[in-house]
């Protein structure tokens, strides 16, 4: 069964990791696709990817500035108009910190927040306009385990979290009337090419505080995003949904 036939999705940091299998499985499902990156490269080598796997897939790439909200405008116009509308916007893209407070630089860590939340508004924004045109529509926010369990390094991140999961359970409230659904996935310890290249002491001591005794694998998380994008959420809308083991370090 197709969960997602003939809806719209639009997908940033989608070239690699949690991103890119988001992607396939909304592709798989029957959904239309744009994927966001940074680079015009890696956009280029995710689409090549995909093709190859499947040349009927329905997918764009595009690689607007999430901080500036004209950028992001002009790209959710551009799906749009491509595809007829926007049903599903996930707001994937992000980085993550490790630094000591003691020698945090002010320009890092208004990097890390602008990233981490004032694109995440710029794309809900440009998103919900659209959705509320259409009459409805899903916005879906990555979190993290640290937004709710802090961590002991790299503050911005989980301040960045922190506010994701205010902005997903206040957006839910504020675009309910709209039909708009509003949810945010908070991934644990997830085998991306950050957590892969770390070496076997590290990971060990990781999987040690997961009940399920391992890490997570995208796909793990994508089928997350997959449930509260589809209409088997109908009625979900104001979660932060951990996909984590149980894991609580």
């Amino acid at each position: 069964m197709e969960l997602l036939k003939g809806k719209t999705a639009m997908v940033t940091g989608g070239t690699r990791g949690i991103g890119y299998a988001v992607v396939k499985v909304y592709l798989e499902n029957g959904a239309k696709v744009a994927l966001c990156g940074s680079r015009q490269e890696t956009v280029d080598k995710a689409l090549e990817k995909l093709k190859a796997e499947n040349p009927d897939y329905e997918v764009i790439g595009l690689c607007p500035d999430l901080m500036n909200p004209e950028e992001v405008e002009k790209a959710v116009a551009t799906v749009k108009d491509t595809f007829g509308g926007l049903d599903i916007m996930v707001n994937n893209a992000g980085v993550s910190a490790r630094e000591s407070i003691y020698d945090y630089k002010p320009e890092d860590f208004a990097k890390t927040m602008n990233l981490n939340v004032d694109a995440v508004f710029n794309c809900a924004q440009a998103a919900a306009r659209v959705m509320k045109e259409q009459g409805g529509g899903v916005i879906l926010n990555t979190s993290s385990m640290v937004s709710i369990y802090g961590q002991p390094s790299g503050v911005a991140y989980p301040a960045s979290k922190f506010a994701v999961n205010g902005l997903t359970k206040s957006l839910a409230r504020e675009l309910g009337k709209d039909n708009i659904r509003v949810n945010a996935v908070a991934p644990g310890v997830t085998r991306t090419d950050m957590v892969a290249a770390l070496p076997e002491a590290m990971i060990k001591p990781l999987i040690a505080t997961i009940p399920l005794g391992r890490v997570g694998e995208p796909e793990d998380v994508a089928n997350a995003f997959l449930f509260l994008a589809s209409d088997l959420a109908s009625y979900v809308t104001g979660e932060i949904l951990s996909v984590d083991g149980a894991a609580r370090t």
